[in-house]
């Protein structure tokens, strides 16, 4: 079958465009935990927050407790502002929130550089994190909100694809200064976090609203010039605002008043709000945070040979993984094929790596082995579970909660990455438990329990349209039946003459 011209991805050079600028926001994301794990394996950092310990590798260690606070308020701010994300939304736009994360990006990195307090360090950690959580939740907002059915998909596995290639340029950075023995050594990786405010506060000047938030705002003339921005014919965006504004009045019919509350109150609500938040959370069960996070300490304490090198190896095998995932996004289903294998498989990883290093510690064969059954595991979770568990929280939400619903998705994401980072140094720092690679154990039946959730519950919609979605929840179809259900409302839509727009 021949494809349409204004199908094409040229066509729609505008949307890529504007969603390029958005996901440079999980670039900077994955930049913070490229670098803040490596920081932590510097003797340069360590001789400033940490202190002499002459039976590890490097002789130098880090307090549990220090460990903990540094990597984990991060995390920990990100949860608290995904949480509040509905109610801010339901003022700001998306861009304007975006702007509130730059700012609030460049005062945490000035903090940061500045300080050698370690309180002070908390609290620019703890900000950076505050920053960090409204630009991983509001640039996927915006994405999921412009982007058409077809392209969506492949838009936020270059999501996660940024997130990856911002810890790769972490962990290479980190990497090259590791060795200077003074506080430059955190200080020049520190230096990138400025560049993405500053490319993102200018972009935003240039790209439109998300049209979907404009109409559910009653802007119906803004949100027409927004959809008509982005994308290639009059005719489509004529339909695609008919669709919007149908699908918001049936929702709203459901009550006037939007609140937290209507998350829970009626079944189907309730439905999508459970699917988004446990969709989202399948990456923390995984124990992805522990080994992104940790990676260049756990190598060291590990005893691997070059650790910073082998994290940068970790790095590009994950963000392979993608650039392959990338080829297959649009095409095939995520929910059986991809989410269940890719648990399934990180979950025996985890556990392999666990008894490996459990039966022959600190040799140097096994910290080959670890090495290669971390890529492994890498190319795994990037591939099959990160961008289509953030795909769910997106995807799933009903229009006018949509905000309320990811927000809330978000943020137990990123509580569940807080309690890992938070209780990980328990497990693998030499002072505390020094499991080390032990951890593995926890996660095997982590990992099996959210893919066999993943089997039962996970409803499949790919290549279907927010409006598409909607109307098999309204349904209340159960998760098998969604893949082959032949929705009708838009069918009636594109059946009626397309109205001209009013000026």
């Amino acid at each position: 079958m021949a494809i349409r011209d204004d199908e094409t991805m040229r066509a729609h050079w505008r949307c890529f465009a504007a969603c390029g600028l958005m996901v440079l926001s999980p670039f900077q994301y994955g930049i913070d935990f490229g670098l803040i794990g490596g920081l932590q394996a510097m003797p340069g950092f360590l001789k400033i927050y940490g202190h002499p310990a002459p039976e590890t590798a490097i002789g130098w260690n880090i307090s549990t407790v220090r460990q903990q606070l540094i990597t984990s308020l991060m995390t920990l701010g990100a949860f608290v502002s995904s949480a509040t994300a509905g109610l801010i939304a339901a003022k700001l736009g998306r861009k304007a929130c975006l702007r509130m994360a730059c700012l609030g990006c460049v005062v945490s990195n000035i903090i940061m550089m500045t300080t050698t307090d370690i309180n002070a360090l908390y609290v620019g950690r703890l900000l950076n994190g505050l920053a960090n959580g409204y630009f991983m939740t509001f640039s996927q907002l915006f994405i999921q909100e412009s982007s058409p059915a077809k392209y969506r998909g492949l838009f936020l596995t270059a999501f996660q694809f940024c997130t990856s290639l911002g810890t790769l340029i972490g962990t290479i950075v980190d990497w090259a200064t590791a060795s200077r023995a003074d506080r430059s050594a955190f200080l020049i990786p520190l230096g990138l976090i400025y560049i993405v405010p500053l490319i993102l506060t200018v972009g935003l000047f240039f790209i439109p609203e998300s049209p979907r938030w404009l109409i559910l705002q009653d802007r119906i003339e803004d949100g027409y010039k927004s959809l008509e921005w982005l994308r290639p014919t009059g005719a489509q965006v004529d339909i695609e605002v008919a669709e919007i504004k149908a699908a918001i009045d049936k929702e709203r019919e459901m009550g006037s008043e939007v609140s937290l509350l209507d998350m829970f109150k009626n079944p189907i609500d309730r439905r999508r709000t459970v699917l988004a938040v446990c969709g989202v959370t399948l990456q923390a069960a995984t124990g992805s945070m522990f080994i992104i996070s940790y990676k260049a300490y756990f190598f060291t304490m590990a005893r691997v040979s070059n650790p910073f090198a082998m994290g940068c190896v970790l790095s590009a095998i994950g963000l392979l993984a993608i650039v392959v995932n990338l080829l297959i996004v649009v095409r095939y289903g995520r929910r059986r094929v991809l989410l269940m294998t890719g648990l399934g498989t990180c979950g025996i990883l985890q556990l392999i790596v666990a008894v490996v290093y459990d039966k022959n510690p600190g040799a140097r064969a096994t910290g080959v082995v670890l090495v290669a059954l971390s890529c492994l595991y890498m190319m795994s979770y990037n591939g099959m579970v990160a961008t289509y568990a953030w795909l769910c929280g997106g995807e799933l939400p009903s229009q006018r909660l949509r905000s309320y619903t990811f927000g809330l998705g978000a943020a137990a994401g990123f509580l569940a990455a807080w309690i890992t980072t938070f209780t990980a140094p328990y497990f693998i720092n030499p002072d505390s438990l020094n499991w080390g690679p032990r951890y593995g154990y926890i996660w095997f039946p982590s990992s099996i329990v959210a893919a066999v959730w993943v089997y039962f519950f996970l409803p499949e919609v790919q290549g279907r349209t927010l409006e598409e979605i909607d109307e098999m929840f309204e349904a209340r179809l159960p998760a098998r039946k969604f893949r082959g259900y032949k929705c009708v409302r838009r069918l009636v839509m594109e059946e009626k003459p397309s109205a001209q727009h009013e000026e």
